[in-house]
């Protein structure tokens, strides 16, 4: 992880659709990235101006075009219309935005009651992610 990243990612912190949105980008790979215009330093944070991001996006390909706008929109941008962008992604893009999702909707922080064989509850324990972020290729 680099250091703009850890700085956005801090910007970030304590909002889920917030650090969804943060998170999408980051792992699309060329949003997040020192000297962008649209990310904005504020002490040890930086913000993401959402706006001057999809402007910019414009010039990308079809693909990293839906990923910033579904991005842009759990950051609290324009609302996307999914029946237009979803259809449009690649596998790994559509891992990503489900990951997203389910981070969103804060599904890592949910928890299940346990039952006994006798199928009273005994106690209750903390769900997994509903879909996981899929695993970061290493960069050699």
């Amino acid at each position: 992880m680099n250091d703009i990243e850890s700085r956005v990612r801090a910007w970030a912190r304590g909002l889920y659709p917030t650090e969804a949105g943060v998170e999408l980008l980051i792992r699309q790979g060329k949003a997040i990235r020192e000297g962008a215009p649209w990310l904005a330093p504020h002490g040890d944070l930086v913000a993401i101006d959402v706006d001057r991001l999809l402007a910019a996006a414009g010039a990308w390909s079809g693909g990293e075009q839906r990923v910033v706008a579904i991005a842009a929109s759990l950051l609290g941008g324009p609302a996307v219309d999914l029946s237009e962008v979803i259809p449009g992604l690649d596998r790994d893009n559509a891992a990503l935005v489900l990951a997203a999702i389910a981070h969103a909707n804060g599904s890592r922080e949910h928890s299940g009651v346990r039952f006994s064989d006798g199928g009273v509850p005994v106690g209750f324990f903390q769900e997994a992610a509903l879909f996981p972020w899929p695993a970061v290729a290493q960069q050699t």
